[in-house]
Parts: C-alpha cells; sequence; structure tokens
C-alpha cells in the first residue's frame, strides 16, 4: 500500500483516518509486545494528539527479551545520533506517567496537519518531542505531510536542530518521513525518507536501548484506508493503479 497524499482533503477528513490508523497499531502492538507491555492510545498530551499510542510496562525484569527484535540496527535509509553528553545539564521536569502508575517507555504518533501549520503548534511538537527524549522515552514518529515552512528539512532536522551541528535534510524528492528515535546514553535516529506513492515499510519501535519490535506501518495502513469512505478515496488516489 503507497502513501498517499493527505494535503488534497480537508483535516476532518484526515482526522478520522488518523484515528482508524492509530486503532489499527494499537491492536497490532497488543499481539506483538511481551506479556508486560501493553499499549493505549492517549487522548492528548501536551503538543502532541489527539490519540497517541503509548507503550508501557509495570516491571522491567519480567521483560522476556525473546519476545522482542534482536541487538541489530535497523536498516532505514539515514541513520544519525547525539553526543553521549545529551543528557547532561538537562532542566528537571515532570516525568510522563500513565494514571495507573506504569511508566510510559515508548510513543507512536502519527502527525496531523495541526502539528505543522502553525508556529506555536509546530514549536509545541517539536519541544515536547525533545522532552520526552531527554526523559528516555523512545519515539516512532510517522510524519505523511511534506515539508513546510515550519520545518523547511524536514521534522528530524526541526527535532535535532540543537543537537546536532548538522542534523539529517530530507532529500528534496522525498519530503515525507517515518524516524524511530533510540534512547540510551546518547539518542539514535533512524530515519526513512517518502514519497508520495511509496510503499510504506515497517519501522521499529524500542522498549530499551537495543531492544525494538516492529510496527506494521503497511498493514495497519491498508485496514485503516479500507475505513475511508469511497468517496474520499476516489479524491485522494483518483487514480490507484498509478500508485500500486
Amino acid at each position: 500500500m503507497p502513501m498517499h497524499d493527505w494535503t488534497c482533503v480537508d483535516a476532518g477528513i484526515y482526522h478520522a483516518f488518523h484515528h482508524e490508523w492509530i486503532s489499527e497499531i494499537h491492536r497490532a502492538m497488543l499481539r506483538r509486545l511481551p506479556s508486560d507491555y501493553y499499549s493505549l492510545p492517549e487522548q492528548q498530551a501536551a503538543g502532541f494528539g489527539p490519540d497517541v499510542l503509548a507503550l508501557q510496562f509495570g516491571h522491567a525484569d519480567d521483560v522476556a527479551p525473546g519476545n522482542v527484535a534482536t541487538l541489530a540496527r535497523p536498516k532505514t535509509k539515514m541513520f544519525q545520533e547525539t553526543p553521549t553528553d545529551f543528557y547532561l545539564g538537562k532542566k528537571k521536569s515532570v516525568v510522563i506517567r500513565h494514571v495507573s502508575g506504569d511508566r510510559i517507555v515508548a510513543m507512536i504518533e502519527i502527525i496531523s496537519p495541526g502539528n505543522k501549520n502553525s508556529v506555536s503548534g509546530f514549536r509545541s511538537f517539536v519541544n515536547k518531542a525533545r522532552e520526552l527524549l531527554q526523559h528516555k522515552v523512545n519515539l516512532l514518529i510517522v510524519d505523511p505531510f511534506p515539508v513546510g515552512k515550519q520545518a523547511p528539512f524536514g521534522l528530524h532536522a526541526a527535532i535535532f536542530e540543537d543537537l546536532q551541528d548538522d542534523p539529517l535534510r530530507l532529500p528534496t524528492d522525498a519530503p515525507l518521513s517515518l524516524i524511530s528515535y533510540e534512547c540510551d546514553d546518547r539518542v539514535r535516529a533512524y530515519l526513512e525518507p517518502l514519497a508520495v506513492g511509496d510503499a510504506l515499510v515497517d519501522m521499529p519501535v524500542y522498549l530499551f536501548p537495543g531492544m525494538y519490535i516492529e510496527v506494521p506501518l503497511e498493514a495497519t495502513y491498508l485496514a485503516a484506508w479500507d475505513t475511508v469512505p469511497r468517496r474520499w478515496q476516489q479524491v485522494i488516489a483518483p487514480h490507484p493503479e498509478k500508485l500500486s
């Protein structure tokens, strides 16, 4: 299933799809996560959301590594990491926790127009992403919208702007992106640039350093796409054979 051009419909149509995609990913994660991990769609997290997917666990000692991927690095097209002193000298702030007290170890966010179409919304998102990384919350960000005046070089370049002298920039012919952040003594970014019409690839979401599971983005996207009314499918993909 290729990535569609979501700029050709209004935000309400995309939001309905966005909600379904998050729900499909949530169901897929429940089937794939080790027994002591679980996922919950979060209705709102400052700077993120709505419908952020949080991955949580109770006791790290109970995690069965055999249920998670190996230590091999994901094979994304682009990779970058921060210096080892990334976490030094950072201000203290409130650690994000679930109401049950279980710790959030990762978050999956699918970008919405509101994250990028205003200066305040964009800065709020970028600042929240940095805050989560500083608290060692692993992130997987799916950005199906092209670069714009808020992020001319891509979302990753904006997040890493103050962390790297030369953050990775998206190629001009691939303005969409999938980004997975692994938090250890430094932050590692695994970046997959995309263009409209490109096939989605599965991406890792890290549970702890070196250990991740694959998120089935293509399969869940297809399931969510099937819920889009045909009237709008024909607007978004008027010639589906050209995107196959």
